[in-house]
């Protein structure tokens, strides 16, 4: 069986205005555009207060799921700057969807705060976590500062890392 084309989505990262990551994905939601901003929730505390607030993982970017078609339409929003090309290339570099998939799940799931690099650190030992809010996630084994780290990488951008506790993956 064939696909057609013009039907199939990516994930393609899309650079926009500084902050305006949220306005951008509240918008092509809208629009009917898959989107992905990978945010956190972080307590801020002031003098007088808390406050619960979503930091933005990753400044300037948003992650839409889109067919050809729908790819135009993204850059049509005035707070879109341009896709992510890699150098030499002139199409948008596409994310592959396993890696968006454990990704997401990462942000999802996990209960320590999770950062993302935009270095890639030593391959390390592949692992899956079998203990845990992250069970299931499959990822590599980091040790940074004395401490173990999974790591999930996306292709051309960077990795995402979070502190967990070696007992709770195996190879």
């Amino acid at each position: 069986m064939t696909r057609d084309k013009m039907t199939d989505k990516k994930w393609l990262a899309v650079y926009v205005k500084m902050h305006h990551e949220k306005r951008v994905r509240d918008r092509l939601t809208e629009l009917g555009i898959e989107t992905f901003l990978p945010v956190q929730i972080e307590i801020r505390q002031w003098s007088d207060r808390k406050k619960r607030m979503e930091r933005v993982l990753i400044p300037m970017m948003i992650f839409v799921r889109v067919d050809t078609t729908e790819q135009h339409k993204v850059l049509t929003h005035p707070s879109v700057l341009r896709y992510l090309v890699l150098r030499g290339e002139h199409i948008p570099a596409e994310i592959p969807e396993e890696q968006m998939n454990r990704f997401r799940f990462m942000l999802d799931f996990s209960d320590l705060p999770v950062s993302f690099n935009t270095s890639f650190p030593q391959p390390g030992e592949k692992v899956r976590v079998v203990k845990g809010p992250l069970v299931g996630l499959e990822g590599e084994l980091i040790t940074i500062n004395g401490k173990a780290n999974i790591v999930v990488r996306i292709n051309q951008l960077g990795c995402a890392v979070v502190e967990i506790n070696a007992s709770m993956v195996e190879q």
